[in-house]
């Protein structure tokens, strides 16, 4: 999924007031569980209860202004996107399964296909990483891909090292060092309740995006950044606030897509190629 261009480059303040809203006046109704699209009523409230200020987004006459009909057309799209797209893609355990054993059924991998971290019954194999790394082999069409990095992403200049990324990835093409993009894949099929550990999975991911937008902004260096997650259990059923922060996060820039379950197979072969024709453009002016 990319980002809709009507709310790119928004200022920082717009994405103040979206999280506000969305923190004060909740991300989903409890009632109906749909993700919320606020009201003028319940996003006046919010200001209010908080003794601030809200004249840039209702008016005198209590109508929103330009600013708020942006901000509610931003939270309209929000909820359409996670409720029509991102709900019906998100496979269940069952479903992944029988994605990965068809890809390895036709594809004959030689790619790392990395074990989840269960025990008993539950062991086996992490099925959504398995998909991302059959499916970039099966596109990549000859180049490498470090497929479970064990060291910091680095970027050079004339070989010379200028900016090291804080924490590991979870996949670089086509290498670790000067890759033109990273991934984190977070697949959660056996998990239960929604911790912390899950929680954190995001903000790693926001903090890799900020990083990468300063490289972009004082480097000239773009690279591009990919979520990657599954399991319409953790989710949809126990985390779309945090969807809701993931969408946030595609809007802001920080991500460059996001690709939840069965947009793995549909989109990422189409961008895999486009990997390797920036390579090959590469090599062609080398």
């Amino acid at each position: 999924m990319k980002a809709d261009k009507r709310f790119l480059n928004q200022p920082l303040d717009f994405w103040a007031n979206i999280k506000l809203i969305s923190q004060k006046a909740g991300y989903t109704d409890k009632k109906t569980k749909q993700i919320k699209v606020h009201t003028l009523e319940e996003i006046k409230a919010v200001y209010e209860s908080n003794n601030l200020d809200c004249s840039k987004v209702i008016d005198n006459n209590n109508k929103f202004t330009a600013l708020g009909n942006l901000l509610v057309s931003y939270l309209q799209h929000r909820s359409d996107v996670l409720q029509q797209h991102v709900e019906p893609n998100l496979m269940k355990l069952a479903d992944a399964k029988k994605t990965f054993e068809e890809l390895l059924n036709k594809l004959k991998p030689t790619c790392p296909l990395p074990l989840n971290k269960q025990k008993a019954e539950k062991a086996g194999y992490a099925y959504l990483t398995g998909i991302v790394n059959m499916i970039i082999e099966d596109n990549s069409r000859g180049f490498g891909c470090n497929y479970d990095p064990k060291e910091l992403t680095a970027f050079t200049e004339n070989k010379f090292p200028v900016r090291t990324l804080s924490r590991r990835v979870d996949g670089a093409f086509p290498s670790v060092i000067n890759p033109i993009a990273i991934w984190e894949i977070k697949e959660y099929y056996f998990t239960t309740t929604f911790g912390s550990r899950v929680a954190d999975g995001v903000y790693e991911t926001w903090l890799d995006g900020l990083e990468l937008r300063e490289i972009k902004d004082n480097l000239n260096i773009h690279v591009e950044h990919f979520l990657i997650i599954d399991d319409h259990n953790t989710w949809w059923k126990m985390g779309r606030s945090y969807l809701c922060r993931i969408i946030d996060m595609l809007h802001m820039g920080i991500l460059t897509q996001a690709l939840f379950g069965k947009e793995v197979v549909t989109e990422l072969p189409t961008i895999v190629r486009s990997w390797t024709k920036q390579l090959q453009k590469h090599e062609s002016t080398q």
